[in-house]
């Protein structure tokens, strides 16, 4: 098993070293709707406090998201996400240490959250709801998560899945890094993301999993984010219910370990005091396989 190829991603303030060691992304929602907590923490205060709990539980890197993409969402107004985006923004930049990614598909709201002291952005479209964002990550020189997404939220689980979700995956890709590129977006600052559950079936999830190695191969640095998701539920269904998100810890660690060992650099997760320390037995363990590796 290859070592992770080893990426230097540059924010405003800071470096982040990616390979080294998984890097934790702790997922903060702050939608009334969210599939994984039910909108547990929106509000002010709840956000803060959950952002300041992640931080001490081991996340390198906040996420925060205001608008909500579970299957079947139809999105909200650029106006309403700044609404409830700007408030904890504002709140976080002076309490937390680690940096802040937003969760966005608009350029606008992009723009003004890194004003506001955001210093990545994470687009789930990939640049197809918004090409204008690669523009503002150019401008800005700001790190850009490039995600694949087949469809959109309202109706990515609904038309039919790609027959060869690797080929899929791979295309869709390489679409929004010509997009980034064209706009001016460094390569050094992109980071790709699979989108495992957006638009993937039961089982291509599962195989994405497998074949991220060659998801590697295409040269940029990877973020996997599995936790909690349906697939998940899915798999652990007891009486033919699906297991509701807060009972997938356990199944998350399974995709977190999995994730790491195919080359992921960070890990997007809910419950970051758990997958932390999965993914520090994880590298323990990468790092064990690379040696042996090298003796061969």
């Amino acid at each position: 098993m290859p070592p992770r190829k080893l990426f230097r991603l540059k924010l405003r303030s800071r470096t982040l070293l990616l390979g080294e060691r998984t890097l934790i992304m702790g997922v903060l929602n702050v939608t009334p709707d969210s599939f994984s907590d039910g909108g547990k923490l929106f509000s002010l205060k709840r956000a803060v406090d959950g952002a300041r709990i992640m931080e001490r539980a081991g996340a390198d890197i906040l996420d925060i998201g205001a608008e909500s993409t579970r299957p079947g969402s139809a999105g909200i107004s650029a106006a309403e996400e700044l609404q409830r985006l700007l408030p904890v923004l504002e709140a976080l930049r002076t309490r937390l240490k680690i940096p802040i990614s937003v969760d966005t598909q608009k350029a606008g709201v992009a723009e003004i959250a890194f004003g506001a002291g955001a210093a990545m952005l994470n687009d789930i479209s990939g640049l197809k709801n918004d090409p204008r964002m690669a523009k503002v990550a150019a401008k800005f020189g700001i790190p850009l998560i490039l995600m694949y997404m087949r469809g959109t939220p309202r109706t990515m689980q609904k038309q039919p899945f790609a027959k060869s979700v690797l080929k899929d995956v791979i295309a869709g890709l390489r679409h929004s890094l010509a997009i980034a590129r064209r706009a001016g977006v460094r390569r050094s600052q992109i980071i790709l993301d699979p989108g495992i559950g957006f638009g993937k079936s039961f089982r291509q999830n599962y195989e994405l999993l497998a074949r991220l190695p060659e998801l590697a191969n295409l040269g940029y640095p990877l973020l996997v984010g599995t936790s909690r998701k349906g697939f998940l539920g899915k798999t652990l269904a007891s009486h033919g219910k699906p297991a509701p998100p807060e009972a997938r810890i356990w199944g998350t660690a399974a995709t977190v370990t999995a994730s790491i060992l195919g080359g992921a650099h960070i890990v997007r997760v809910h419950d970051v005091a758990e997958m932390a320390q999965v993914a520090k037995v994880t590298d323990a363990l990468l790092y064990a396989l690379s040696l042996r590796t090298e003796q061969l």
